[in-house]
């Protein structure tokens, strides 16, 4: 599997609320400080919605309130399940790794956080009338700046420049989970990146793509008065335009970037030791282990944690 991949399921907790109506990737934190971030959750997902959208003082008290709310529901329902996952991971990272078993583990990952994505739009759907044409504007130019931030970091004029910073964060990735690499797993990396699929130039114009369905949306939204039911089925088809794009060159392009990397992955797990493996057991038992000390927590008094309705 491309086991760094779980740090980010697990973390993308942060600032769910609202993800979807702004078409753009959650907060993350450290999986390091995994406890500390969930407890702040609420406070770190609420700055930085209201960075993208600068909501009202009136309707700030229902953003908030829905966030809480959110968090208090995927502490009790999912995170149950974040846990068995990474138990799972556990009992299978000392093993070789297919390109197939690699695929199936991303399908895992996106099939354990789509309940909270879901629940996420519910909330989302309740708090669209609150917005106005202000907040829509400054959710066009935090978008704007983003792309200028993911322009330089991703699609610099220098093509040995832009493969190096390439080879970097997948070798961050690589060692978050599995420790320090000696130089031919270094080499298994430059040589995986140097051939990969990935266009930055299409991800960003797919990227700008979506953050303009996601103003037109909002504004048809509330220029039409839609009804709760209204909404929510809008907000649902746009976050199926963004995890599926409607242009049927960039999907295929997301089909072979996708087998590329469950193949990319599969070879970096086999490249590692016995002792990188133990460590990246060990990095996933610490993870488990922080997610039920979140659950055990927020359980009331005499509950089990993780217990669901």
């Amino acid at each position: 599997m491309r086991w760094w991949s779980l740090c980010k399921t697990v973390s993308k907790r942060a600032a769910i609320i609202g993800t979807l109506v702004l078409a753009a990737p959650v907060l993350l934190a450290g999986c390091s400080a995994l406890r500390v971030a969930y407890n702040t959750g609420p406070q770190l997902a609420w700055w930085w919605l209201d960075g993208y959208l600068d909501f009202s003082r009136d309707h700030a008290p229902q953003v908030k309130g829905a966030i809480e709310r959110w968090f208090d529901w995927h502490r009790q329902t999912q995170l149950p399940g974040y846990t068995a996952l990474l138990a799972s991971a556990q009992a299978q990272v000392g093993e070789p790794l297919t390109t197939a078993a690699a695929c199936q583990w991303s399908q895992r990952l996106l099939e354990a956080l789509s309940p909270a994505v879901e629940r996420a739009l519910v909330h989302a759907a309740e708090l669209v009338p609150g917005l106005g044409e202000p907040q829509l504007r400054h959710l066009e130019q935090r978008y704007e700046k983003n792309l200028d931030d993911l322009r330089r970091e991703f699609l610099q004029p220098d093509a040995a420049e832009r493969r190096a910073a390439a080879v970097k964060r997948a070798i961050d990735r690589a060692e978050q989970i599995y420790g320090r690499l000696d130089e031919p797993q270094r080499k298994v990396i430059i040589e995986g990146v140097a051939a990969s699929p990935f266009d930055p130039q299409a991800w960003l114009e797919e990227r700008t793509r979506r953050q303009r369905d996601t103003a037109t949306t909002l504004r048809r939204l509330l220029s039409e008065r839609a009804d709760r039911d209204q909404r929510l089925a809008a907000l649902r088809a746009l976050a199926e335009r963004s995890q599926r794009s409607p242009e049927p060159a960039y999907r295929a392009y997301q089909q072979r970037l996708a087998d590329y990397n469950c193949a990319f992955a599969a070879r970096i797990h086999n490249a590692t030791t016995a002792a990188q493996r133990q460590r990246a057991r060990a990095t996933f038992k610490g993870w488990e282990d922080d997610l039920r000390a979140v659950m055990n927590a927020g359980a009331p008094a005499g509950d089990p944690a993780g217990a669901t309705n």
